[in-house]
């Protein structure tokens, strides 16, 4: 009986696992490399959605490193689609911003959205538009 019982946890474990790696790997990320003006950038990989012609990512909360990158410094590369781009990082904070970010990445990403919203905290997130830099 406690095999079957420990088998069972085991498998449920794995398929939650399994779940949560599909939704978050499973349709577009990219890599948003912040921190360049230091001698060590960070590499982050996040959902992206497109919106009146800019890309858009998401903090889900303002204690993220890569966010508290960004306020030091906006200037950020974005890899995607095996390029790499230079954009100047701009914090669209509030109401509205996390509304819109949210509203996005949930129609980006149907099902993964609501699947990684029951596991990361989401309510204090804030959207980030990247404008391109020449």
């Amino acid at each position: 009986m406690l095999r079957r019982v420990s088998i069972a946890a085991v498998t449920l474990v794995l398929a939650f696992a399994a779940t949560t790696l599909v939704a978050l790997e499973g349709s577009e990320v990219v890599v948003l490399h912040t921190g360049l003006s230091r001698s060590e950038s960070h590499a982050t990989r996040v959902w992206i959605a497109d919106h009146d012609g800019s890309p858009w990512i998401e903090s889900a909360s303002p204690e993220r490193e890569f966010y508290r990158d960004i306020l030091a410094d906006p200037n950020v590369e974005l890899q995607r689609n095996g390029e790499r781009s230079k954009y100047r990082a701009v914090p669209v904070e509030g109401r509205e911003g996390h509304e819109l970010i949210r509203s996005l990445l949930r129609g980006r990403y149907g099902w993964a959205d609501m699947w990684i919203g029951l596991v990361a905290d989401t309510s204090s997130s804030i959207a980030i538009r990247l404008e391109p830099k020449s």
